[in-house]
């Protein structure tokens, strides 16, 4: 095992999959580089063997999956091919980097039908792209999972800040922090906000504690990418694509404005591109929702979106910000950083991490749009409104620990609901109907409201 690999929330459902008597082949799912492959090998601890097919650099194995094999006569094939035993119940069978072979990809749902008893997990990136060259893909014959770089819990388990995270689940609005505490995560947080997720540039982190080392593996990561947009040429070109993701870094602070992201590239070229960045787990879409039932995407704008990088300390790359660091971790609050939009990508970012793995959580806000001779509260915007079963609770995201209420207030009495968050950097409290969670705590929103 990795000597460094590091808890992730993935880990849990990966050993319940595991688990099932039944049990589906597993694709795990998400955008390069976020430890897919470590999770799957971490998970083949467990087994007495791991036979590991990886794609992209086994080339010649690919034309095992064009001869028409069995899914037994297909394991027997690999078996000798990786010299390991694929045992069922014993053998953890690993496809990675599989959307580099759609003929593997195509026989996931055979396996479920023909050889169940034997575990199969594959990943890959980039897997949205191959899954539309398979029309008759598998639906209802492959356990789909998805993943995502670090939630900020797991960067707590990943310093070895266990107990910080007790404490964070131990805490509510009526059940505050004692505020060193309080202090000690909000600081965490702040580094945390400057590295971001990926898990390259955890790991490097966790191994110097050293910021600058740690961001020039961000440097990496974001050249990988764009050598990966060159895989989307068929489609868009490469520097359109990366021109586009940037802009989205840009854009972040409000509406994703199509003219403005490639100013004469003509609004379908940009939304094709953009469409490919949200297809690739790099960039995740907030839509504006009408929020007066559920479900919130019944009444969805996609008129009205708001788009956020995969990562805050991509997004902090991207913007060219080298201060970034000394502002965020110095700073009262992160205001300084493009209008407050790191907070609020944070915020989005945490909610889709600390969601149920099976089904991608879908992002929305909420705006009223203002009109002449209106007052202020014409132009009031919630920056994410969240259901929960037949419930609808709006999101307020502070940079700070101070701020005005009145949008969220004004939510709540229009639609008539009984409770607002707002998410500050200030310690759990209670403002009346608004319930108080530092930023760091987002991730208790689920189990507080289940």
């Amino acid at each position: 095992m990795n000597a460094y690999y590091f808890y992730r929330n993935i880990d849990a459902a990966l050993l319940e999959w595991s688990k099932e008597a039944r049990r589906k082949p597993l694709l795990l799912r998400g955008a390069r580089q976020v430890g897919k492959s470590s999770a799957i090998r971490h998970l083949g601890q467990r087994f007495r063997y791991l036979a590991e097919i990886n794609f992209d650099q086994d080339e010649g194995v690919r034309r095992l999956f064009e001869q028409g094999l069995s899914p037994r006569e297909l394991c027997a094939q690999l078996a000798v091919y990786c010299n390991t035993p694929v045992i069922p119940g014993e053998t953890l069978l690993f496809f990675d980097e599989i959307q580099r072979c759609l003929p593997a990809l195509a026989s996931l749902r055979y396996f479920y039908e023909q050889y169940p008893e034997q575990h199969l997990a594959a990943a890959g990136s980039l897997l949205e792209f191959a899954l539309e060259e398979i029309p008759s893909f598998g639906v209802g014959r492959v356990h789909s999972l998805f993943m995502y770089p670090f939630a900020f819990d797991e960067f707590l388990r990943a310093l070895g800040e266990e107990m910080l995270v007790e404490a964070i689940r131990g805490a509510g609005p009526d059940k505050p922090l004692p505020e060193p505490i309080h202090e000690r995560l909000t600081a965490r947080l702040k580094i945390f906000l400057v590295l971001g997720g990926m898990p390259e540039a955890v790991l490097e982190y966790t191994r110097t504690g050293d910021l600058i080392r740690s961001r020039e593996a961000l440097n990496d990561l974001l050249l990988g990418f764009r050598d990966d947009f060159a895989k989307y040429k068929k489609r868009i070109p490469a520097l359109l694509v990366n021109e586009v993701f940037e802009s989205v870094a840009h854009q972040a602070e409000g509406k994703f404005v199509y003219e403005r992201a490639v100013p004469g590239a003509g609004r379908s070229r940009v939304q094709d591109a953009l469409e490919l960045l949200v297809k690739a787990g790099l960039v995740f879409p907030v839509t504006h929702s009408a929020a007066n039932g559920v479900p919130l995407g019944a009444e969805a704008n996609p008129k009205y979106r708001r788009m956020l990088p995969c990562d805050t300390g991509l997004f902090l790359r991207l913007l060219g910000f080298e201060s970034a660091a000394a502002q965020v971790l110095l700073a009262e609050n992160v205001q300084s950083i493009n209008r407050g939009a790191l907070a609020e990508i944070f915020a989005g970012l945490e909610l889709l991490k600390s969601s149920p793995p099976a089904v991608p959580r879908q992002l929305y806000c909420w705006r009223r749009a203002s009109n002449p001779g209106e007052n202020r509260q014409g132009n009031a915007q919630v920056d994410y409104v969240i259901q929960r079963e037949d419930r609808i609770i709006p999101m307020e995201i502070k940079s700070g620990s101070r701020g005005s209420m009145q949008s969220l207030r004004f939510f709540l009495e229009e639609k008539r609901l009984p409770l607002g968050i707002r998410c500050s950097l200030e310690n759990f409290s209670r403002y009346e109907n608004i319930a108080v969670y530092p930023l760091y705590a987002i991730s208790n929103l689920l189990s507080a409201f289940p």
